[in-house]
């Protein structure tokens, strides 16, 4: 009896240890597109009400100074490969058609989680090239693809300047519904029917909340008090924020949520903050790299992992490719090297960022800025370009913004003192020469070895336009 209860002990040890090796988690990423820094609940936000949101965000940590790139494609660049767009050359949107796109040499993130023992999907919006299958979701890791290539695709009708555009596994595919239900529908029906006994990486880049401004009506009447393309914005957030809940309920149903974590941001600042979206106190919007253009409302959530509460370290996109490979157990050795950087013991241990430097690249090798702690450089800070007009009327107005700071830039560079000034209203380059050399030194050490817009491999039809020159 003795050597019995000896052996269920001895076995109930190994039982624990086995269960204490935790099984890799599943992941969704969500992206939202043009989503105002303030626009949220979660971030103060008391006119639109984004409750689903809101309860993941204060479930988790609230991401404070978490970076991104000005525009579209260059912030899905940024997180598919863990890289800076000055090393994969993504510094502009990638326009339908367009002969180029993220390049082919570059490790994605999902191909690596996929080598992990991943199921890998995608529903929305894709942006980093199709011009070719290579380029497409179905041949860069995903072994699921739902949505759209392009960007501004209409939302009922799913095309752009008369090009269909809605795609099941990278073929043409003609489900009708308003782009957001459509994608939520998708991604509860994967989650659903999740591989057995494999985590499941559910990428959830929604063409909400970028123009065209378009939303069902019933979405519209909470917001009585409001006028304008600001109301209907409004709606499309809410009904963005209710596609979210119904992912988070369909993991909840089958299971997932305890082991799945949840990341949100946008993609890049509010376009026309103060007319359309919001931008709370930071400077400027989409376009720029001022602190309204890369600094976004983020978060994330797995309650029992992260913490709750703020986090005020800057962390950039590009951070989350290392991590979660590490968390998911997956190899970090590749050809090209990386700039993300772990940040898991920033979400779960308090602490500081493991970056020296941030490299804030704009939409041109000209366009950028360096974070060092409080303080921040910046070379042609709004030299937006032509990175606006893939949107239609506010777009155009964002633009025109973005080009009169970069006038304003013009006379050199501006050096701003973040924990001081989050607005970046006193330039200090004139009154702290030696931090302005300083910070100079980092930003062209950090792009020593920066590439050009567009594929190296491509013949030179095949990059993107530059814009006009000033």
């Amino acid at each position: 009896m003795k050597r019995f209860l000896i052996l269920c002990a001895l076995c109930g040890l190994c039982g624990g240890s086995a269960a204490a090796t935790p099984p890799k988690p599943n992941i969704l990423l969500v992206l939202a597109d043009d989503l105002g820094r303030t626009d949220v609940g979660f971030m103060g936000c008391k006119e639109i009400r984004t409750p689903h949101l809101d309860k993941l965000a204060h479930a988790g940590a609230v991401l404070d100074a978490f970076y991104v790139q000005p525009v579209c494609s260059p912030t899905r660049s940024a997180l598919m490969t863990g890289r800076y767009v000055a090393h994969t050359g993504v510094y502009g949107i990638v326009r339908p058609h367009a002969a180029w796109g993220l390049p082919l040499e570059e490790r994605t993130l999902a191909q690596a989680l996929r080598e992990a023992g991943y199921e890998t999907a995608i529903a929305g919006k894709w942006h980093l090239g199709e011009f070719q299958p290579a380029y497409r979701p179905t041949k860069r890791g995903f072994d699921h693809q739902y949505g759209h290539w392009f960007g501004a695709i209409d939302y009922f009708k799913h095309e752009r300047d008369g090009t269909h555009d809605w795609h099941r596994d990278d073929q043409p595919c003609n489900d009708e519904g308003y782009s957001t239900h459509l994608l939520a529908k998708e991604a509860c029906r994967r989650i659903r029917e999740k591989q057995p006994g494999k985590p499941l990486f559910l990428y959830l880049p929604f063409n909400a909340v970028h123009g065209p401004y378009q939303v069902p009506d019933s979405y519209l009447a909470p917001y009585g008090s409001l006028t304008g393309v600001r109301r209907t914005y409004a709606g499309m957030v809410s009904a963005m924020d209710e596609a979210i809940g119904q992912v988070v309920a369909a993991l909840e149903k089958k299971g997932l949520k305890q082991n799945t974590l949840v990341i949100f941001s946008s993609d890049n600042g509010g376009p026309n903050p103060g007319k359309i979206t919001t931008n709370g106190p930071l400077r400027a919007g989409k376009g720029t790299i001022y602190e309204g253009g890369i600094r976004v409302c983020a978060f994330a959530s797995w309650p029992g992992r992260i913490p709750a509460g703020t986090i005020k370290e800057p962390i950039h996109a590009v951070d989350w490719y290392p991590t979660l490979l590490k968390l998911a157990g997956a190899s970090l050795g590749q050809k090209l090297p990386l700039d993300g950087l772990d940040i898991w013991p920033v979400l779960t241990q308090g602490a500081k960022s493991p970056h020296a430097a941030l490299l804030l690249c704009g939409t041109s090798p000209a366009q950028a800025a360096v974070r060092m702690g409080d303080w921040k450089l910046l070379m042609k800070a709004g030299d937006a370009g032509d990175a606006e007009g893939e949107a239609k009327p506010a777009a155009r107005k964002a633009g025109k913004q973005g080009k009169r700071a970069a006038r304003s830039a013009d006379g050199g560079p501006e050096l701003y003192n973040l924990a001081d000034d989050i607005g970046e209203t006193k330039n200090l380059a004139a009154a702290q020469p030696e931090k302005a050399k300083e910070l100079r030194e980092k930003l062209e050490a950090l792009l020593k070895d920066a590439v050009p817009p567009g594929n190296a491999n491509l013949p030179a039809t095949g990059q993107p336009k530059r814009g006009k020159k000033k």
